[in-house]
């Protein structure tokens, strides 16, 4: 059974972060990771980009960083697009890298309830098997499509 968190809560969540580090963030303009951090980018987080395979490259006017080790300066969410298991190291190097960091959000179908129990251990507030883009729509009335809003832009061809 996954954890139930209240409106209020999440609210306070989204409403205190200002920068974000997306682990596991992709290119591809049609992969939930790449919608979800262009959203938070367009809705005025500084969003950091996270992957390895892509460190160095551009996305959304910011550099690709390899690892959370590479960020300069304060984070105060990671939002984390890996499998469940890879959870736990992703969840040390945030802790050790960022003292002052706010939450770990995991996404949709991404729990970890040890590497959770960690993070809380330290003051972290946990999400677990949710989306920062599909809380925001929702309790900011910004939902359509029938609960979903991709975000996706279709372009001319």
């Amino acid at each position: 059974m996954s954890e139930q968190y209240s409106d209020e809560f999440l609210k306070k969540v989204l409403t205190r972060t200002k920068r974000v580090a997306v682990v596991g963030v992709s290119m591809n303009p049609v992969r939930p990771s790449y919608y979800v951090a262009r959203y938070l980018s367009l809705k005025g987080f500084d969003v950091v980009p996270v992957n390895p395979g892509h460190a160095g490259e551009v996305l959304f006017g910011c550099e690709v960083k390899a690892s959370l080790r590479d960020i300069e300066g304060k984070v105060d969410m990671v939002d984390i697009f890996r499998r469940s298991d890879h959870v736990p190291p992703i969840v040390d190097e945030a802790l050790e890298c960022f003292p002052d960091l706010g939450t770990i959000w995991m996404q949709i179908g991404v729990e970890h309830a040890e590497a959770a129990e960690k993070a809380r251990a330290r003051g972290v507030d946990v999400i677990m098997n949710r989306c920062p883009k599909i809380e925001y729509q929702r309790l900011y009335g910004e939902l359509r499509m029938g609960g979903f809003a991709t975000g996706v832009i279709s372009s001319k061809l």
